[in-house]
């Protein structure tokens, strides 16, 4: 079969869909191939399909918004006007959520996006639309993705725009999935990953902050994560504070594992597990408060050496010994914390559990330092929003941990002045605290 190539110009003409010939509600798909200003003009990319030029139908353009063909273009198929009204299936479906992924051309992103699409994180009568973010080195990585994207045929996928301009690529978006950071090279001190990195998430929370809904919900990802959220948070001062999470669910699912598999027992009879503090090994995995069966974990597990020395180092560690077994970092199981920290704010919390997250501290009930990113408990009544669980007990020992990894979040802030408009940076870490894998 002869293979036609075609333009990105020339999808800008697109096929009706067979649901309807005469759309009632049409919601159309673009792609955002977005660039600033500073950066050199890219050449448009050449999609090819194996479709022979005279095979190819006359196509039928949908109205686009006043300005917007200076800045979209369409990709592929998710051009193709349809009427969510015009199918049985879609009757009962609800509006478009729309998200924006950051790093997307990256392995975590490959485990994610198709959890996304498929149904498994917003329900299967949620259809989405995927803002992707990548650089322009990746852009082209970043168009493979949409591709495969595109052949996976699923029906909740509505819309795929790719770009590497947050302020472009965040339009709209309810919901904001912050991936993409620079690893740690060889010889980086950590301060220096901070300022690299902070830098990032300085202009992605600018860029939310002027385009994005005002009750966008964040989750920062790309690590240092508790301190990049403090600083997007602090660059998007329209945007409830509240709003922005950091990852450290990932923490808490391997904390389950460690004490079901000490107490012999499937992880789903393991509930209220808290990761207090920083994602590093400061990190707090809590067994004073967690439960196996109903129960608290020091009345089923009696060894207090191992829960205190070796659980926590074992939650730290994990993800340094899978990269010594696998030779690559957690991207599928970081894929799956991502899913379940957004099920965690979008489902009822059950009753008499929580959850972890990286929230901002201020007005937190546990005396922890006011104006940081801190891992703490926390529930949801399933709509977007949470509250921070009162009911904990915390002793001497847990209070000693939590102080540790607060100091080193206040001097990681200190590290940042510069980007959170707190004045000159001053950068006085007590250690090196990276996570295996994380560097």
């Amino acid at each position: 079969m002869a293979v036609a190539e075609i333009s990105p110009s020339s999808y800008a003409k697109t096929l009706h869909s067979d649901l309807s010939s005469k759309p009632s509600n049409p919601l159309r798909a673009r792609t955002s191939r977005c660039r600033s200003a500073a950066l050199p003009p890219r050449p448009a990319p050449t999609i090819r399909c194996s479709v022979a030029p005279n095979q190819v139908q006359t196509l039928v353009s949908p109205a686009v918004p006043t300005g917007a063909a200076s800045k979209r273009e369409c990709f592929g198929v998710f051009c193709t006007t349809y009427d969510l009204k015009a199918d049985e299936k879609t009757k009962s479906w609800k509006s478009l959520i729309n998200i924006a992924v950051s790093g997307a051309a990256g392995m975590i992103s490959n485990h994610l996006l198709f959890k996304l699409a498929s149904g498994e994180v917003f329900g299967p009568d949620q259809p989405i639309t995927l803002k992707l973010l990548g650089s322009e080195r990746s852009f082209q990585a970043l168009e493979g993705v949409a591709m495969e994207l595109e052949d996976s045929l699923y029906p909740l996928l509505r819309e795929v725009s790719i770009g590497i301009n947050p302020y472009e690529v965040f339009q709209d978006v309810e919901w904001a999935l912050l991936i993409g950071a620079k690893p740690r090279g060889p010889g980086m001190e950590r301060a220096g990953l901070l300022d690299i990195n902070g830098q990032i998430f300085a202009e992605q929370g600018k860029a939310l902050n002027a385009v994005a809904s005002r009750n966008v919900k964040v989750i920062v990802v790309g690590n240092p994560c508790n301190t990049n959220a403090l600083i997007c948070l602090k660059n998007a001062p329209n945007i409830p504070a509240k709003n922005f999470h950091a990852l450290t669910r990932l923490d808490e699912n391997r904390a389950k594992c460690q004490l079901a598999l000490k107490a012999g027992v499937f992880y789903d009879r393991v509930s209220n597990v808290t990761i207090w503090g920083n994602h590093s090994t400061t990190q707090v995995p809590d067994f004073l408060n967690a439960k196996i069966n109903g129960i608290p974990v020091k009345e089923v597990i009696k060894d207090t050496k191992w829960l205190e020395k070796d659980f926590t180092e074992n939650v730290q560690k994990r993800g340094g010994v899978l990269i010594q077994k696998w030779g690559r970092s957690s991207a599928a199981s970081t894929a799956v914390s991502v899913v379940d920290a957004i099920r965690s704010l979008i489902i009822p919390t059950p009753e008499g559990d929580w959850f972890s997250s990286g929230v901002y501290t201020n007005g937190n009930p546990y005396g922890i330092a006011e104006d940081i990113v801190f891992s703490m408990p926390c529930r949801s009544d399933g709509n977007g929003d949470y509250e921070l669980v009162k009911d904990v007990v915390i002793d001497d020992y847990l209070r000693g941990r939590i102080k540790k990894s607060e100091a080193e979040l206040l001097a990681e802030k200190r590290c940042v002045a510069h980007l959170t408009g707190e004045g000159n940076a001053y950068c006085d870490l007590p250690e090196d605290t990276m996570l295996p894998g994380e560097q």
